[in-house]
């Protein structure tokens, strides 16, 4: 038996493994990778930002986007906050922007528990 078979993975109420939503700005790629990574390694379900950048698509203005992309984009990740039995913050040095914010108000008002990167790191 190896090391990974030895562990038991984290579980919900339910007797599965924990699923964890990662919220951030999406400026945090690298750490949200790293995170991502060391979580599923501990036997976590982990559920990400699906993209860290908008596409670059020729000759589109993200800027006077009609079909508010961004505002269904938001409401894909509260559905992912939904689906957590907790929320993880990558806030590399306790940034948190406006979106990330109202992410955790909203994990809040669920009743989701909420862990932070940064003061993961300060223990």
């Amino acid at each position: 038996m190896n090391l990974m078979e030895e562990q038991q993975a984290p579980q919900s109420a339910e007797g599965e493994a924990k699923v964890i939503t990662l919220c951030g700005s999406t400026k945090f790629e690298a750490e949200f990778a790293e995170v991502n990574q060391r979580l599923t390694m501990e036997g976590f379900v982990v559920i990400s930002l699906g993209m860290f950048s908008l596409p670059d698509l020729p000759d589109y203005d993200w800027s006077v986007d009609s079909s508010d992309l961004k505002g269904r984009l938001g409401g894909v990740h509260f559905q992912k906050i939904r689906m957590a039995d907790e929320v993880y913050i990558v806030d590399p040095g306790g940034y948190v922007g406006e979106s990330t914010r109202r992410e955790i108000a909203y994990a809040e008002s669920l009743g989701k528990p909420v862990r932070y990167l940064s003061r993961e790191r300060l223990a």
